[in-house]
């Protein structure tokens, strides 16, 4: 065979690898916890962290240095190359809910404790 022969059959292999890519189907694996605004919006200002548990589930990491501050993380690579990650920290202060930031609105009645 032909040094063009070689070549040529090198560069077909070589293309259908990318082409491979394409065809083969890979599931989608969503990581973490999912949290919808509706959930977040049960959150209330001095709300114990047991009550916390209840509304959003365990977060997903947990700090050993810091137990004040919960993290609930989600993410999602779906094949359509469109990452989806939403994030929601929790500030606690002897173990009451004190505040959160990420990428969920605040509820309007945030600030209102649970009694009231």
């Amino acid at each position: 065979m032909s040094r063009f022969g070689v070549l040529l059959v090198a560069i077909i292999g070589l293309s259908g690898c990318s082409l491979l890519d394409k065809v083969v189907y890979r599931i989608d694996i969503p990581q973490g916890n999912y949290l919808e605004q509706e959930d977040v919006d049960k959150l209330r200002v001095g709300m114990t962290e047991e009550q916390v548990i209840f509304v959003l589930g365990n977060p997903v990491a947990e700090n050993s240095f810091d137990s004040d501050r919960w993290v609930y993380l989600y993410n999602m690579d779906p094949n359509s190359g469109k990452d989806f990650r939403k994030e929601l920290v929790l500030t606690f202060n002897n173990k009451q809910l004190q505040d959160f930031k990420g990428d969920f609105d605040k509820p309007e009645n945030f600030e209102q404790p649970l009694d009231q």
